[in-house]
């Protein structure tokens, strides 16, 4: 069945996560992702372990499914070569390394653009191309740090704790995903023009982008915005409360879903109060009212409000980790969890694509790649390599 992106090839020159992530969506939508990697030692998370699948770790096996990987050393003058080959025939060149490395390697951008004015070059960065900051070097948890997030993420001032991180490498993550919608657009903006582009995704402004409300809450309201926990700044009740055997979450959007909390909690009048009546009230009175539901959601067990909840149409969800998350009834039922065979032997776990298209489906064509087994194979249907080339490379240490 035809993928959305079939003919598409793309160079991915990136590693650790923010590119090797764009890649990997790339490849999800069909196209053809070559990863080029170094020679003996490949992407810097191949050796993030453990946890180990073969000689994998999980780590690098979360972010390079379907793709094809090619080992070439680019401080040789034939590695050099071999990538403006590889370039002048590709559509996307996608890459994060340090400002300014690809030309220090012979391989400036410009000139890869003047022998292919169709390619287009992604390039991630900390923080930008241009710009007094553009030589640093970044990592997900200071621009976690700088951009904003660590200081609206963690326990409010009154409580211990103090500034976290997100979970995940979110800062990368992002920066990935606005990588692929800009490389598509990019494609997209080629069938008119005949031309490709340069794009340049920092992650710091992604990061700092993608704080949306709060952002806005700061611009219109002039206040800055704070640590609150798992509370919501501009919805109340819009939090995790404790029951007498858990924890639950409460996510009320609007007056009527909390006329109706408020008869499931048996505190009908609090519904009409003025008190609380509307959201605005409810920021004012914030404390008092939390505090009450707090007393009230203690008296029963997390299944029980659920239950309820979910009967009078309030949201409220389970705070499950991410055991439960892969293994429930949902996560078969949704195919969350997906299995692909390597060339190793090994059956490696995958966790699906979230987009379901209607004609040009996600495909799960390739398990993460060993290090460099399809350098041969790439060369031959790229640039039509005979196999005593591709041995004199390899012979050259080329490749």
């Amino acid at each position: 069945m035809t993928t959305a992106l079939e003919k598409i090839r793309v160079l991915d020159m990136s590693r650790v996560l923010a590119g090797p992530w764009a890649g990997q969506l790339l490849g999800d939508y069909g196209a053809d992702v070559v990863k080029i990697e170094r020679p003996g030692q490949g992407d810097d998370t191949r050796q993030w372990g453990p946890p180990w699948l073969g000689r994998e770790s999980a780590y690098y096996l979360s972010t390079n499914r379907n793709k094809r990987s090619v080992t070439v050393d680019i401080g040789t003058s034939g590695g050099q070569r071999l990538i403006r080959e590889l370039a002048s025939g590709a559509d996307v060149l996608l890459e994060n390394f340090r400002v300014g490395t690809l030309a220090r390697y012979n391989l400036d951008p410009a000139e890869l653009m003047a022998d292919n004015p169709r390619l287009i070059i992604c390039s991630i960065s900390a923080f930008g191309q241009q710009g007094s900051r553009a030589d640093k070097p970044g990592y997900d948890a200071m621009i976690q740090a700088a951009g904003g997030l660590m200081s609206i993420t963690g326990p409010p001032d009154s409580e211990a704790g103090g500034p976290q991180k997100v979970g995940v490498a979110i800062a990368d993550i992002m920066a990935g995903m606005y990588a692929t919608t800009a490389i598509l657009a990019a494609i997209t903006a080629r069938t008119t023009t005949g031309r490709g582009q340069r794009i340049d995704v920092p992650l710091y402004d992604s990061q700092v982008a993608w704080l949306a409300n709060q952002n806005m809450n700061y611009l219109v309201g002039n206040d800055v915005p704070r640590r609150m926990g798992t509370a919501h700044p501009n919805l109340v009740p819009y939090q995790a409360f404790a029951t007498s055997d858990g924890d639950l979450i409460l996510a009320v959007g609007n007056d009527r879903q909390f006329r109706q909390c408020m008869e499931i909690v048996g505190m009908p009048e609090l519904g009409t109060d003025t008190l609380y009546a509307n959201n605005a009230a409810r920021i004012t009175n914030r404390a008092k009212l939390t505090g009450l539901l707090q007393e009230h959601l203690r008296t029963n067990t997390t299944a029980f409000w659920l239950e309820a909840f979910a009967a009078g149409g309030v949201p409220a969800g389970p705070i499950n980790d991410i055991g439960e998350v892969l293994s429930n009834a949902h996560a078969r039922e949704r195919e969350l969890v997906r299995h692909l065979q390597n060339t190793a032997g090994d059956s490696v776990p995958t966790v699906s694509n979230p987009v379901a298209f209607g004609d040009t489906p996600v495909h799960y064509e390739r398990a993460p790649p060993l290090l460099g087994e399809h350098t041969d194979e790439v060369l031959r249907e790229w640039l039509g390599y005979s196999a005593n080339r591709i041995a004199a490379l390899r012979n050259d240490a080329v490749i």
